[in-house]
């Protein structure tokens, strides 16, 4: 077997290890595997189920058959509370999933790091730091989410700068990253106690990223934002498969790993600024997403699709159960999110001191 263009390829009479199948197109053959489909098979209907659920529970009370005639177009008398209040938010939730999914995936990847991702590396908090200041500030609400995005950008421009020394090494990026995510909370920190407290308020609602009150518009950004990255993610689903090569074995078969890491940070930074922008800092998705899905899948790094799968079934689950579990109080999605993440991240740690021992 041999590796073209960042897939593997078998030649004739090759033996396939189970679990693999061969697909011709044209004169390239490439080796598939099957669990990552059947993995990725499942997450969709998963996530087509819970979408359902998360329509079908609230008050009022939508059976899921009302539920599927009401998004066939059947007509029922839910609709009103099927099409128009519940479900965009479950696509806003699916979509926030997806992209905070990819963007851990990317991170996590060129810092070769299960630790890493853009709550961790300073992006969150850059576009944190804005929109607080933003609130605080007195600014129109139609200025919060351009603020929000240029803040997560400027913090990830620290980042990479800092990190690019010695070809954007990866504990460098992980060092500059954190280093530059506590320096921004505890700017946030400082603007948040000397504002007004009414305005404090509403930047630490901000700040644990909630779905509440948003729908179509957000999700309609984020789906454009998907599309207009899609060139970029379908290169970076490929460039991923030579990420685990040193860089003396990448530039022997004729890689470039630099300009490769780079691209993917960008990619990753860039789509994670932009959903924060959104719906504020839901933590932890893009931490635990990449690395649910690599187990899932059993690969040596978490595979784009899934984790983007995965990613959008945490947020649809953690936003139903913060409608739900204390009604008639809601609670933020970040809340659960962050719930979840914490102990997930000491497990993470704890697993690698193992690890080294």
């Amino acid at each position: 077997m041999s590796a073209q263009g960042g897939s593997l390829t078998a030649g004739p009479g090759s033996a396939l290890p189970v679990g693999r199948t061969l697909v011709r197109l044209g004169p390239v053959r490439l080796v598939v595997r099957h669990r990552p489909i059947v993995v990725g098979g499942i997450l969709v209907v998963l996530l087509a189920a819970v979408g359902v659920l998360s329509l079908s529970l609230g008050t009022p009370y939508v059976a899921p058959g009302d539920v599927l005639r009401s998004l066939t177009g059947a007509g029922t008398p839910y609709d009103l509370v099927v099409l128009d209040l519940r479900l965009p938010r479950v696509v806003l939730a699916a979509a926030v999933g997806a992209v905070f999914g990819i963007a851990g995936t990317l991170i996590q990847t060129v810092a070769r790091n299960p630790l890493a991702s853009p709550d961790v590396v300073g992006i969150t908090q850059g576009a944190g730091l804005a929109a607080t200041v933003a609130l605080t500030g007195g600014a129109a609400a139609s200025l919060i989410a351009p603020a929000a995005l240029a803040g997560g950008l400027a913090a990830a421009v620290v980042v990479l700068l800092l990190g690019m020394r010695h070809g954007l090494a990866a504990h460098r990026f992980v060092l500059a990253g954190v280093a530059v995510a506590v320096a921004l909370r505890a700017l946030t920190e400082v603007v948040m106690l000397s504002a007004d407290p009414v305005d404090g308020i509403r930047a630490q609602l901000w700040l644990v990223g909630t779905l509440a009150g948003k729908g179509w518009r957000e999700a309609a950004y984020l789906g454009l934002t998907l599309l207009v990255l899609l060139p970029v993610l379908l290169w970076a689903g490929w460039a991923l498969n030579g990420s685990a090569l040193d860089d003396d074995t990448a530039r022997g078969v004729g890689l470039r790993p630099v300009a490769r890491r780079v691209g993917l940070a960008t990619t990753g930074v860039l789509a994670a600024a932009m959903v924060t922008a959104q719906v504020g800092a839901v933590d932890f998705v893009a931490l635990v997403a990449p690395q649910v899905a690599r187990r899932l899948v059993r690969a040596e790094r978490p595979p784009l699709l899934c984790a983007a799968l995965v990613g959008a079934l945490l947020v649809v689950l953690a936003d139903l159960a913060g409608r739900r579990l204390f009604a008639p109080t809601q609670l933020p999605a970040g809340v659960l999110t962050a719930a979840l993440g914490g102990p997930y991240l000491i497990y993470l740690l704890l697993r690698g001191r193992r690890k080294v021992s």
